[in-house]
């Protein structure tokens, strides 16, 4: 019933006088507003089937946790070809369905070109982090991995890989309008460059626990890594889409309600399940070219059938950040949708959730100030 009070809230504000959606287009989901491309009927709208649009997609990080679910998904959509693209093929032959004869398996060296690798590949899809999400992991090297993009953040793999795949599918001539290079990233890049006025005005997004300890600068290194990516994507005419999910939570229902919002100020859940259907769904979404977007999921809620009329109401990057005033508003209806009871993510710490916070639990890290930094190892895209 909380979402229900918020939309009421949402439309009683459009029918006073004094305010206008006409300035607040950002919360996609909710918003009515005057929108940077042409807003299309979700009734009038009818996507193309993915096999129809591209023949073979790549998948880079394809052995990580997200990326295995977007390898599945895409197998599903009965793409002709799914180029799973790893640095490590005994895993990949460990996590992956290596007997569909869809699949192939390539390894690469993120660090080099991807010409060959993407020499006929329709799209690619980015999943893949600078360092390992396997549990099983030994720490020392989870921590020499951590390290090195600490002290080499230059050489990090989505700082050299992404502006090289970006290069390389620039060869694909094809201009159909759709997105050719799909990006998951995280939420909350850029909220450590915030003003000390804006974190205390938007705490709820700006004192999470991910953020408020920003282990080894992750989140510095995702946000350069989308300013390079940008930056060649428009110099080589290739069409791409951010997608920066929040809390990443296999317990959280699958088949939510996506709620897209620009602003960076999204805080909440989203099964892994929802975050892959996304990533390939944008392949089929005109709507979705040039932008870039944060998404949490509303449990009970089923999803749109289909994501271009909210993604039609989103700003691209070449139109810059919304308002302040904007990005406030965005940011109090984004807080009403958080889990929970008592809603505080502020009050987080960093592997505590907020069932355990209404349960006045301890989070398996410790206390709020007290995590454990190495057990704290962020794991915001896979």
């Amino acid at each position: 019933m909380k979402l229900v009070y918020v939309f009421a809230l949402l439309i009683a504000i459009t029918n006073t006088e004094s305010f206008s959606f006409n300035a607040f287009p950002f919360l996609s989901t909710v918003a009515t507003a005057v929108p940077t491309t042409p807003v299309v009927e979700t009734s009038l709208f009818v996507p193309k089937e993915l096999k129809s649009v591209v023949k073979t997609v790549a998948v880079a990080g394809a052995t990580g946790r997200t990326g295995q679910v977007v390898v599945q998904t895409l197998l599903n959509e009965g793409v002709s070809q799914v180029v799973a693209v790893v640095r490590d093929e005994e895993k990949a032959r460990n996590v992956l369905p290596i007997n569909s004869p869809q699949l192939k398996i390539v390894k690469a060296d993120f660090g080099t070109s991807f010409e060959q690798v993407l020499e006929s590949v329709d799209a690619t899809i980015w999943c893949a982090t600078g360092f390992s999400n396997n549990p099983s992991q030994q720490w020392m090297d989870k921590i020499r991995s951590l390290l090195g993009m600490a002290l080499l953040p230059k050489r990090s793999i989505d700082l050299i890989a992404l502006p090289n795949i970006a290069q390389a599918l620039s060869k694909n001539k094809n201009n159909d309008g759709l997105p050719k290079l799909v990006v998951c990233s995280s939420a909350g890049v850029t909220r450590p460059t915030w003003s000390d006025d804006k974190k205390k005005r938007l705490v709820g997004a700006a004192d999470i626990p991910i953020v408020r300890l920003n282990p080894f600068g992750i989140l510095d290194i995702k946000r350069e890594s989308e300013e390079r990516l940008r930056e060649t994507c428009n110099e080589c005419n290739v069409p791409y889409t951010i997608v920066r999910p929040a809390g990443l939570n296999d317990d959280w229902p699958a088949g939510s309600r996506p709620i897209f919002s620009q602003g960076d100020v999204a805080v909440g859940r989203i099964n892994r399940k929802d975050v892959a259907r996304i990533l390939v769904d944008t392949l089929t979404t005109p709507s979705a070219v040039g932008k870039t977007f944060e998404v949490v999921a509303v449990a009970g809620y089923p999803p749109a059938t289909t994501m271009e009329t909210a993604l039609s109401r989103l700003r691209t990057d070449k139109d810059g950040l919304p308002s302040d005033e904007i990005i406030n508003a965005v940011y109090h209806t984004m807080q009403q949708l958080l889990p929970g009871e008592k809603q505080n993510s502020a009050g987080l710490a960093m592997g505590q959730t907020y069932e355990q916070m209404d349960q006045g639990e301890t989070g398996r890290l410790g206390e709020r100030g007290q995590e454990d930094a190495a057990s704290a190892a962020p794991k915001p895209t896979s």
